[in-house]
Protein backbone atom coordinates (compact mmCIF):
# COMPACT_ATOMS: atom_id res chain seq x y z
CA UNK A 1 0.00 0.00 0.00
CA UNK A 2 1.56 3.37 -1.14
CA UNK A 3 1.13 5.42 1.91
CA UNK A 4 2.34 8.68 0.82
CA UNK A 5 -0.92 9.93 -1.72
CA UNK A 6 1.00 13.09 -3.78
CA UNK A 7 -1.29 15.30 -5.08
CA UNK A 8 -0.63 16.55 -8.71
CA UNK A 9 -0.83 20.37 -8.86
CA UNK A 10 -3.93 20.38 -11.37
CA UNK A 11 -5.85 18.38 -8.27
CA UNK A 12 -5.37 20.47 -4.99
CA UNK A 13 -7.64 22.79 -4.15
CA UNK A 14 -7.71 26.77 -4.10
CA UNK A 15 -6.22 26.75 -0.85
CA UNK A 16 -4.05 24.01 -1.40
CA UNK A 17 -2.35 26.09 -4.53
CA UNK A 18 -1.84 29.02 -2.69
CA UNK A 19 0.09 26.65 -0.23
CA UNK A 20 1.90 24.22 -2.62
CA UNK A 21 2.65 27.92 -4.91
CA UNK A 22 4.64 29.95 -2.10
CA UNK A 23 5.89 26.60 -0.36
CA UNK A 24 7.80 25.88 -4.41
CA UNK A 25 8.58 29.73 -4.43
CA UNK A 26 10.47 29.49 -0.91
CA UNK A 27 11.77 26.00 -0.89
CA UNK A 28 12.18 25.39 -4.95
CA UNK A 29 9.84 21.89 -4.39
CA UNK A 30 8.00 20.24 -2.15
CA UNK A 31 9.70 18.67 0.47
CA UNK A 32 8.45 15.15 2.14
CA UNK A 33 6.52 16.39 4.86
CA UNK A 34 4.80 18.76 2.70
CA UNK A 35 3.39 16.11 0.57
CA UNK A 36 1.49 14.90 4.02
CA UNK A 37 0.83 18.20 5.49
CA UNK A 38 -0.67 19.67 1.90
CA UNK A 39 -3.76 17.32 2.44
CA UNK A 40 -4.75 20.05 5.07
CA UNK A 41 -3.59 23.41 3.55
CA UNK A 42 -3.77 25.12 7.00
CA UNK A 43 -1.95 22.78 8.44
CA UNK A 44 1.11 23.22 5.77
CA UNK A 45 0.66 27.14 5.55
CA UNK A 46 1.17 26.87 9.39
CA UNK A 47 3.77 24.21 9.53
CA UNK A 48 5.72 25.94 6.62
CA UNK A 49 5.87 29.18 9.19
CA UNK A 50 7.12 27.27 11.79
CA UNK A 51 9.94 25.82 9.73
CA UNK A 52 11.27 28.50 8.19
CA UNK A 53 11.53 30.50 11.80
CA UNK A 54 12.96 27.71 13.37
CA UNK A 55 15.39 27.44 10.27
CA UNK A 56 16.04 31.05 9.14
CA UNK A 57 14.92 33.40 12.46
CA UNK A 58 15.18 31.67 15.52
CA UNK A 59 17.54 32.66 18.25
CA UNK A 60 19.20 28.97 17.72
CA UNK A 61 22.33 28.84 15.91
CA UNK A 62 22.13 26.30 12.78
CA UNK A 63 24.32 23.99 14.69
CA UNK A 64 21.91 24.38 17.57
CA UNK A 65 19.19 23.11 15.15
CA UNK A 66 21.09 20.61 13.77
CA UNK A 67 21.54 19.28 16.93
CA UNK A 68 17.73 18.97 18.22
CA UNK A 69 17.13 17.83 15.02
CA UNK A 70 19.48 14.72 15.05
CA UNK A 71 18.27 14.48 19.04
CA UNK A 72 14.66 13.58 17.76
CA UNK A 73 16.46 11.70 14.72
CA UNK A 74 18.09 9.21 17.58
CA UNK A 75 14.95 9.01 19.58
CA UNK A 76 12.56 8.38 17.08
CA UNK A 77 15.02 6.05 14.70
CA UNK A 78 13.63 8.03 11.67
CA UNK A 79 16.08 6.98 8.90
CA UNK A 80 14.96 9.80 6.61
CA UNK A 81 15.16 12.86 9.28
CA UNK A 82 18.64 11.23 9.93
CA UNK A 83 20.04 10.96 6.88
CA UNK A 84 19.02 14.89 5.77
CA UNK A 85 20.06 16.30 8.69
CA UNK A 86 23.64 14.38 9.23
CA UNK A 87 24.74 16.23 5.49
CA UNK A 88 22.67 19.39 7.59
CA UNK A 89 24.62 18.95 10.96
CA UNK A 90 28.13 18.77 8.90
CA UNK A 91 27.13 21.59 7.16
CA UNK A 92 26.49 23.67 10.10
CA UNK A 93 29.77 22.45 11.16
CA UNK A 94 29.08 19.46 13.37
CA UNK A 95 32.33 16.86 13.56
CA UNK A 96 30.75 13.47 12.78
CA UNK A 97 32.07 12.27 15.78
CA UNK A 98 29.40 14.75 17.45
CA UNK A 99 27.04 13.47 15.30
CA UNK A 100 27.79 9.90 16.04
CA UNK A 101 27.40 10.11 19.82
CA UNK A 102 24.23 12.19 19.24
CA UNK A 103 23.02 9.55 17.28
CA UNK A 104 24.14 7.07 19.58
CA UNK A 105 22.28 8.68 22.40
CA UNK A 106 25.63 9.73 24.10
CA UNK A 107 27.03 12.75 25.32
CA UNK A 108 28.69 14.24 22.09
CA UNK A 109 30.75 16.65 24.79
CA UNK A 110 29.78 19.85 23.36
CA UNK A 111 32.34 22.76 24.69
CA UNK A 112 29.77 25.38 23.47
CA UNK A 113 27.71 26.12 26.84
CA UNK A 114 24.44 27.16 24.70
CA UNK A 115 25.24 23.98 22.36
CA UNK A 116 25.51 22.44 25.48
CA UNK A 117 22.40 23.64 26.84
CA UNK A 118 20.62 23.19 24.09
CA UNK A 119 21.44 19.03 23.48
CA UNK A 120 20.61 18.77 27.20
CA UNK A 121 17.59 20.08 26.97
CA UNK A 122 16.47 18.39 24.23
CA UNK A 123 17.63 14.60 25.33
CA UNK A 124 15.99 15.27 28.44
CA UNK A 125 12.79 16.20 26.80
CA UNK A 126 12.45 13.39 24.72
CA UNK A 127 13.90 10.86 26.94
CA UNK A 128 10.56 11.74 28.91
CA UNK A 129 13.22 12.62 32.19
CA UNK A 130 11.77 15.33 34.46
CA UNK A 131 14.37 18.21 34.90
CA UNK A 132 14.66 19.65 38.14
CA UNK A 133 14.47 23.32 39.17
CA UNK A 134 17.73 23.50 39.45
CA UNK A 135 18.66 22.10 35.88
CA UNK A 136 15.73 24.02 34.09
CA UNK A 137 17.53 26.89 35.91
CA UNK A 138 20.96 26.13 34.40
CA UNK A 139 19.58 25.76 30.79
CA UNK A 140 17.50 28.58 30.90
CA UNK A 141 20.10 31.02 32.29
CA UNK A 142 22.30 29.91 29.01
CA UNK A 143 19.80 29.42 26.45
CA UNK A 144 17.19 32.31 27.59
CA UNK A 145 13.20 32.06 27.77
CA UNK A 146 13.34 32.53 23.87
CA UNK A 147 15.93 29.68 23.40
CA UNK A 148 13.58 27.18 25.73
CA UNK A 149 10.40 27.86 23.86
CA UNK A 150 12.36 27.29 20.26
CA UNK A 151 13.49 24.18 21.21
CA UNK A 152 10.07 22.99 22.36
CA UNK A 153 9.21 24.02 18.93
CA UNK A 154 11.77 22.75 17.09
CA UNK A 155 11.25 18.95 19.07
CA UNK A 156 7.52 19.42 18.29
CA UNK A 157 7.86 20.14 14.26
CA UNK A 158 10.52 17.87 13.75
CA UNK A 159 9.11 15.46 15.88
CA UNK A 160 5.67 15.87 13.27
CA UNK A 161 8.47 15.50 10.56
CA UNK A 162 9.80 12.12 12.02
CA UNK A 163 6.23 10.63 12.73
CA UNK A 164 4.81 11.43 9.21
CA UNK A 165 7.90 10.26 7.27
CA UNK A 166 7.86 7.08 9.29
CA UNK A 167 4.06 6.55 9.67
CA UNK A 168 3.83 7.18 5.80
CA UNK A 169 6.88 5.14 4.93
CA UNK A 170 8.62 7.96 2.74
CA UNK A 171 11.51 6.40 1.13
CA UNK A 172 14.65 7.84 1.77
CA UNK A 173 15.83 9.89 -1.25
CA UNK A 174 19.48 8.19 -2.94
CA UNK A 175 22.19 10.50 -2.73
CA UNK A 176 24.62 11.24 -5.95
CA UNK A 177 27.56 9.09 -5.36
Amino acid sequence: MNRLLELPPEKLTPEQTQVFNRLVAGRGRILGPYKIWIHSPVVADGMEHIGTFLNKKGSLSKREVEIGILVIAQHWNADYVRQAHIREGKAAGLTQETIDAILAGRDPKLTDPHERAVHRFAAALVSGMKLSDAEFGEIEQVIGRAGVAEVLVLLGYYTSVALGMKVHEVPIPQQPA
